[in-house]
């Protein structure tokens, strides 16, 4: 028996196949909210075909969406292509993870599932760092409640608005352009960009850490996650397939042998 999970976000959709614990396959795509869930359809069967991933294995289906008009249509995915009930993490499912947000139904469900995963494989405290179309920080209690956190435009988002709103400047990618003081105009966005960041991210910690009185440890994810993490060294951990973990470890306690 094999669990999908889907991870909807602004940028990128991510599925991934999981056999018990292990993480058999996994695909990151680009998020279109036009797509139709017959489309889908063909493109998660191609996955799986690539994959030698039989769908009549599986068995359960877990969804997080942060993209509302998406998640109708992976619903729709799920019991048309795959013939399963999803579960989709939103209000009244069972995570394990007290909610101290206020209302706690303002949490984005990827940030509460990054939560879930990072508390059952990194310990508590603990704060999660998903550099995604939002840079947002999430902060798990020694207690393991989640508390809340901080939330950036991330950094595509900020290198989109210069290549925007600067009718001279081009746009470029975001990458370590190996020295801070740029000799040409696209080594100093780059460096802007990068080393911006880094400094940014390195400095909410550290002011997370002065608020909670405690040294948490620090767990990335997301896109840009092993691009950025080398120049934040209060990054411990780099854990891109996170949120796919989180989603399994929901739907065992929901659905899962454990939940019955």
């Amino acid at each position: 028996m094999s669990l999908l999970t889907i991870d909807a976000g602004n940028t990128n959709t991510v599925f991934g196949v999981h056999d018990g614990p292990e993480l058999r396959a996994h695909w990151r795509l680009t998020t279109r909210r036009e797509q139709t869930a017959d489309e889908y359809g063909v493109l998660v069967r191609n996955l799986f075909a690539g994959s030698n991933v039989d769908p009549a294995q599986i068995q359960g289906v877990a969804l997080a969406s942060v993209v509302p008009p998406l998640t109708p249509v992976l619903i729709e995915l799920s019991r048309d292509y795959l013939g399963q009930e999803p579960l989709v993490v939103e209000p009244g499912v069972k995570t394990g993870l007290p909610i101290l947000y206020e209302p706690p139904s303002d949490v984005g469900a990827d940030r509460i599932v990054n939560g879930v995963a990072a508390l059952a494989r990194y310990g508590a405290p603990v704060v999660v760092v998903d550099f995604g179309t939002a840079t947002t920080f999430d902060v798990i209690t020694a207690k393991g409640e989640y508390a809340g956190g901080v939330i950036c435009p991330g950094v595509g988002i900020s290198a989109d608005a210069l290549f925007q709103r600067a009718a001279r400047l081009p746009r470029v990618d975001v990458r370590n352009p190996g020295r801070v003081i740029g000799r040409s105009t696209v080594a100093s966005i780059q460096s802007g960009l990068y080393f911006g960041y880094a400094a940014l991210v390195e400095g909410i910690i550290a002011r997370i850490r002065a608020e909670l009185g405690e040294n948490v440890r620090v767990v990335a994810t997301g896109g840009l996650a092993s691009t950025l993490a080398a120049d934040v060294p209060s990054i411990e951990e780099v854990d891109p397939v996170l949120t796919l973990t989180g989603l399994r470890l929901i739907w065992e306690r929901n659905r899962g042998p454990a939940a019955r």
